[in-house]
């Protein structure tokens, strides 16, 4: 919702050059957290004189790098932002006092910046200046693009994102523990762009003793990518395939793990006991932990056991599905484990929000009904 009121004619007219800087905020997807995805036009007369989108390697922010390119010409432009500019000094300084500076005439801003530290302030130092500031155009848009950001901030835990590889039939393995390859090339290359564009990769113990994944980024990060595994007694081999990297390895474990695992692993990993009721790993410790570690976005490749105990506890904020054209029958591995679901009106309930055809799989997102 705006707090402004947008002419019909100026709204019209900016929402092409908002949709410009939305694409270029795109672009920084895999590159820009822990901070959110920003971009940045200038515009004058009518031309893009500037543009910018925030990488975190490169540090300055969206609007600074379209201000630079735009030069002198900046002076009386107006400026397109996805995101509120801060207003504070972090690793950069102040957005706000860079666009003052540049001479701008005018400041679109599609939403306000839930960060407690920028919330308001970019948008109220530029209206002290006297910049005619506008909030609100595309609002729905570029919240959707960081929805993991927002999440973050609102909630205090990462964006989850839980991803199966299914049979037609819901099975996710043979009863061996059989699972390469239920679906094709062509969605494992869509993985792989899951795993770039999230913080980090969440696995259990099972699959890490069964089929000792790398939980490599094929595509090039400038960014590290956090590999996280589930192991209550601390089992996780020390010449697991998942330290070769170097990349950040996370293990959650209970109270159950013993002195000497625990000494042996500490190493090669950062260690974080999260026992919960039963002498279940707590899922609220565990995501606590990672927005701790500026994890804002999850993504879980975990077995039916971690879906059925995310599910549980309702922390899944996407689902995403990918059907490969198989058939195991009863004697499969279902994807979800026990949900202790007993009547139908009881299920818990799912929206799909978009199929997308990957030959020969069919993949479903899905969000919580």
């Amino acid at each position: 919702m705006s707090d402004e009121k947008i002419d019909p004619e100026v709204l019209k007219a900016g929402e092409q050059y908002m949709k410009v800087a939305l694409k270029l905020a795109a672009r920084g997807r895999g590159l820009a957290s822990p901070n959110p995805l920003v971009g940045a036009v200038v515009v004058k007369k009518g031309e893009v004189v500037g543009r910018g989108y925030h990488a975190y390697s490169s540090k300055d922010h969206a609007e600074v790098r379209a201000l630079r390119e735009a030069g002198a010409k900046a002076l009386g432009a107006d400026l397109y932002v996805t995101l509120e500019p801060c207003n504070h000094q972090g690793r950069t300084p102040a957005c706000s006092q860079a666009i003052i500076s540049s001479g701008v005439n005018r400041v679109f801003v599609a939403v306000r910046d839930p960060n407690p530290d920028v919330c308001g302030g970019g948008v109220e130092s530029l209206r002290a200046e006297g910049i005619e500031t506008v909030v609100g155009l595309c609002e729905e848009k570029a919240r959707a693009l960081n929805e993991a950001f927002f999440h973050t901030v609102e909630h205090r835990t990462p964006f989850v994102t839980l991803k199966l590889a299914l049979t037609l039939d819901g099975k996710i393995a043979t009863q061996q523990g059989e699972s390469k390859w239920i679906t094709g090339s062509a969605s494992r290359r869509v993985v792989h762009r899951l795993r770039f564009e999230n913080d980090a990769i969440l696995v259990g113990i099972r699959t890490v003793l069964q089929d000792d994944p790398s939980l490599d980024v094929r595509q090039g990060r400038s960014n590290q990518i956090t590999k996280v595994v589930l192991d209550s007694e601390l089992r996780t081999p020390l010449d697991a395939r998942l330290f070769l990297s170097g990349d950040p390895v996370v293990i959650f474990h209970s109270r159950k793990a013993s002195t000497e695992k625990r000494e042996a692993l500490q190493e090669r990993a950062k260690l974080h006991e999260v026992t919960g009721s039963r002498h279940r790993l707590s899922w609220e410790r565990v995501l606590t932990e990672l927005a701790r570690e500026r994890i804002t976005s999850l993504l879980v490749e975990g077995g039916s056991e971690i879906a059925a105990s995310l599910m549980r506890e309702q922390r899944v904020n996407r689902l995403l599905l990918f059907f490969g054209p198989r058939m195991l029958g009863a004697s499969g591995i279902s994807a979800v484990g026990d949900l202790g679901v007993e009547r139908l009106a009881d299920a818990p309930r799912w929206e799909v929000i978009r199929t997308r055809r990957l030959p020969p799989d069919l993949m479903l997102e899905v969000r919580p009904k």
